[in-house]
Order: C-alpha cells, then structure tokens, then sequence
C-alpha cells in the first residue's frame, strides 16, 4: 500500500486538479513535505486522507486505490468478457449498467475513472452519453472508451468530437483493449 502521494497521484485520488493540491499543500491546508534539494512535494497517506475527510471528499479512491471503471453495454458475453478482465487486475473494480440512461445516472454517483461505452445501446446511443457526460464539468475527468461492432469510419470522429477519447471496434480484442484503458489512466500496462 502506498504510503506517500505525489502532488499528480493526490489530484487523481482527489479528482481535482494538480494545482488544486499544490495551492492546498503551498497555504498549509493539505499538510506533507518537500524532497531535500528540490521543489517536490510530497503528502503521506494520513495527511491526505485527514485533508480529504475535512473537505468532504471521498475517500474510497485513497482506500482501495482501486481505478473504477464502468461498463456500458447491453451483450451479456461482452460485459462478462470485459469485467472477467478487470476482475482479475487487482488494480481495478467495475460496475455494470446495460443502458445509456442507467450510464449516465451510474457515472454521476458511481464516478468512474473510465467509461467503457457501446455506441449501440437499448434506448439512447453512446454519442449522446458521451455527449451527456461532457456537459457535466463534475464529471470532465472521466475517460471514455467507446466499443461498436457496427459503426462506419467517418462516425469514430462524431463520436471523438462527442467527447470519447478512443474507440475500438467488436469483437473486442481484450489485450487492446486493457492497453488503451491503462494508458488513458496513465498505469503500467497490466502485467501478462
């Protein structure tokens, strides 16, 4: 368990900017300690979670350590495939919703790091989650990985305009696919 943050990994955890923390940790709000020799700072993990608990930030990120991530997709055997994956990363935990009303509902409360989304779902389609998400500043952090098994060339790039920040078409290739999600979150790729 980590036991000293960065300013970049307690911004993650606090889902605010890196700024955000540095002016915290510069005016003694956000208490920690500066490398010998150089400008780093640097928080331990019970200052952090003391500056977390006082403004009312969640703690569960800093907890688990886990990266969340959601899952949009209405094909049971894709939603088995993909969480089977993360399941087995100890570096993740995931939730499921298999529409785009319950993926927007879920991404406000659960807040993921990182959408998996079906452009293809049952009632509204993925562009307007993306979309949906975008306009939402609480939630501007999120990734969004978007899937398709039926989507032409030209509509990848409405859907990056919508706000996704990769695509990658069905049949999923899970190797791929666990690249792409461990370099949007800036982690090693996961270990084979």
């Amino acid at each position: 368990m980590k036991t000293v943050f960065t300013t970049g990994e307690a911004a993650k955890i606090c889902k605010v900017s890196q700024q955000t923390i540095i002016r915290c940790f510069d005016s003694g709000q956000l208490k920690g300690f500066r490398v010998p020799g150089s400008r780093f700072r640097r928080i331990p993990r019970d200052a952090l979670y003391r500056f977390m608990k006082e403004n009312g930030i969640p703690t569960d990120a800093l907890e688990s350590g886990r990266r969340r991530v959601l899952i949009v997709d209405d094909e049971p055997a894709v939603v088995e495939l993909i969480s089977e994956v993360l399941a087995g990363d100890s570096r993740f935990e995931s939730r499921v919703v298999n529409n785009g009303f319950g993926a927007g509902m879920l991404a406000k409360e659960y807040h993921p790091d990182l959408i998996i989304l079906d452009v293809m779902l049952p009632d509204i389609n993925g562009q307007a989650v993306c979309e949906l998400i975008r306009r939402d500043p609480t939630m501007a952090d999120i990734k969004i990985i978007c899937i398709s098994g039926m989507i032409e060339e030209d509509k990848i790039q409405d859907l990056r305009d919508a706000g996704a920040d990769d695509f990658l078409h069905k049949p999923l290739d899970i190797d791929e696919l666990m690249r792409r999600v461990c370099r949007l979150l800036d982690m090693e790729a996961s270990p084979t």
